[in-house]
């Protein structure tokens, strides 16, 4: 996937993973709060990578 995709698909993840853990919070759901954790933090993880991706590019653009 290239660095925007990877970009676009976090920032889902993370909202998703928000809601999940806000969710889970209100229903007093320990697993659904959980499970929203590790989601935000795997976009977290997939914007992150994004980032790395367009620095790394930048820098082979500019050899």
């Amino acid at each position: 996937m290239g660095s925007t995709g990877d970009k676009i698909s976090g920032k889902v993840n993370e909202m998703a993973g928000k809601a999940k853990k806000t969710a889970g919070k209100a229903t007093g759901n320990r697993e659904m709060q959980a499970k929203g954790g590790m989601q935000e933090a795997k976009g977290k993880s997939q914007v992150a990578t994004g980032k790395a991706k367009d620095k790394l590019k930048g820098a082979v653009d500019r050899l």
